[in-house]
């Protein structure tokens, strides 16, 4: 079983047991109530290249990435510094975050938000638009071809946004299939955690003409984000490059200098 395999294994159970606390019934109830939050597609697009900063304090491939961890002041510089976007990691068992993480940067700013979590199931995404989300990560590698349809409609539907993530051709034309208008491009493996450029690089050529396209992972240098941008990159999701600096908005700021 790969690492993908068994976070998704995990997450099976996990949200069996949220379910059980507060039945799908239950939340669609909530979100009739939820006003929408601000637009994630118009934020990324808003500039010559849009930044979503992430609010991560682990991963499986990183270890420890930050310590102390403070995510409402990281989010806070984020913003103050021209982020445009902000994701927030909902997994705690591999990478730390949570609901309360998530909620608490909320409140802080007034960015879009992605909910940053292994999606299985349409809980899941009702739960996202009751935290505050504008725009929800699904990712192909951990889907069927009817999940995915269905989840892209589901999240449509709470006046949300997907942000569809792939690694490789094959997911990247079943995003194109199930008609994906923002696809993310994860350099990083999720199956194995190597990392590299080169994914964006080669993907990048199928994407269709209107898709808003991001660059996810081992994006460390603002070469690196002029490079993106110069190979047809409309938007980046930087975390750990961030994160390890002592000012992650500061780091953010300088990131972008060259786009």
């Amino acid at each position: 079983m790969n690492i993908l395999e068994q976070i998704i294994a995990d997450k099976r159970i996990e949200v069996e047991g949220l379910k059980a606390l507060q039945p799908l019934e239950d939340m669609r109830a909530i979100v009739s109530g939820v006003e929408k939050g601000p637009n994630f597609m118009d934020a990324l697009r808003s500039a010559p290249m849009g930044l979503i900063a992430e609010v991560k304090r682990r991963s499986p491939s990183a270890g420890l990435i930050r310590d102390p961890f403070d995510p409402v002041a990281i989010a806070k510089e984020y913003e103050t510094h021209g982020a445009h976007a902000v994701s927030c990691l909902m997994d705690g068992k591999y990478f730390g975050g949570g609901a309360a993480d998530f909620s608490a940067v909320r409140s802080a700013i007034e960015l879009p938000m992605l909910y940053k979590e292994f999606v299985i199931d349409p809980w899941q995404i009702a739960h996202a638009k009751v935290m505050g989300a504008s725009a929800v990560l699904l990712i192909v590698g951990a889907l069927t071809d009817a999940e995915l349809l269905s989840f892209i409609l589901e999240v449509h539907a709470l006046d949300l946004q997907p942000l569809v993530e792939v690694h490789d051709r094959e997911e990247m034309q079943r995003a194109i299939d199930a008609g994906a208008g923002c696809i993310g491009i994860n350099n990083r493996n999720l199956k194995t955690f190597a990392t590299t450029l080169d994914t964006t690089y080669e993907l990048k050529e199928m994407a269709p003409e209107n898709c808003t396209l991001v660059s996810e992972s081992g994006i460390k240098t603002p070469e690196d984000v002029a490079s993106l941008k110069a190979a047809g990159a409309h938007a980046i999701l930087v975390g750990e490059s961030l994160l390890r600096e002592p000012s992650p908005g500061n780091a953010a700021r300088r990131l972008m200098e060259l786009v």
